[in-house]
């Protein structure tokens, strides 16, 4: 079983911006972590750092077991967009990702995997002949067909109609309760992230730092509309209403702190 270790002091892009500065966590074997911060916060170039796409900076990012490291895990990507092969068909995308080892594998058959994620007789499909939300499906499948130790998700559902978001977060956690990677999972929506996580991580503005590291006590699986998600998605914000902003001030001293301003500056504080 093999923790992720993130500790990065500081990554700089090339125009000597710093994206992220003491960012650091880890995340447990299994655990499903959503990533939360403003945009520009450089979760898609923290989720790049933990793949090795980018690795230009000053930290370290390690897998252990006990005290020993490991070599990094069996690791799905899935992006923004489904990132399909526009040529091939579904079939051949799904075997474009298997080594030479994994298809000697027996392998559930193609076709059951295809019914466990609703596309049924879409084998010979083209992803021009597919929907935003069937496309979506066959990366979802992509991701977990690899059966991945550590899957990496960049906002996968934006841009997606509320049903068919629902839809394929409903299949996430079924694929994830099936198969137990650990997923780390960046999203704008809170309310997505408290539906789906284990741990919600929220970033500051850049340079980019945790500011908030929470565990969500609710039981799998669960809707977007589920009750306890909507009641803990308002009290967070009632408590920190800048917090999807990258602040963590509570309300009362952001309150104090504005009044104490405007009495220094020789304003008026109202007594409300």
């Amino acid at each position: 079983m093999t923790v992720l270790s993130v500790d990065i002091r500081k990554k700089i892009y090339a125009n000597d911006c710093c994206a992220i500065e003491n960012l650091a966590f880890k995340a447990q074997p299994g655990e499903f972590v959503a990533i939360v911060g403003p945009s520009g916060a450089g979760k898609t170039t923290l989720l790049n750092l933990i793949a090795g796409l980018d690795q230009e900076m000053q930290g370290s990012i390690t897998f252990h077991s006990g005290q020993e490291r490991r070599a990094s895990p069996r690791t799905s990507f899935m992006f923004q967009e489904p990132r399909l092969i526009p040529w091939l068909n579904v079939q051949q995308n799904l075997e474009l990702v298997l080594t030479p080892r994994l298809r000697a594998q027996p392998l559930v058959a193609l076709a059951d995997l295809l019914a466990l994620v609703g596309l049924s007789g879409c084998a010979a499909m083209f992803p021009g002949q597919l929907s935003g939300g069937m496309q979506r499906r066959v990366a979802l499948l992509r991701a977990f067909i690899i059966e991945p130790s550590l899957l990496l998700m960049d906002e996968p559902f934006q841009s997606l109609d509320a049903p068919t978001a629902e839809q394929l977060r409903v299949l996430l956690q079924a694929l994830w309760q099936r198969t137990h990677p650990t997923v780390l999972f960046v999203t704008h929506s809170l309310r997505e992230a408290i539906s789906l996580a284990d741990r919600i991580l929220f970033l500051s503005e850049r340079p980019s730092r945790v500011i908030l590291d929470l565990p969500i006590d609710l039981p799998h699986p669960r809707l977007i509309e589920d009750v306890p998600v909507q009641n803990l998605h308002e009290s967070l914000l009632r408590k920190h209403p800048q917090l999807l902003a990258g602040q963590i001030a509570p309300a009362s001293e952001r309150t104090a702190k504005a009044a104490f301003l405007r009495v220094i500056n020789g304003g008026v504080v109202d007594p409300g």
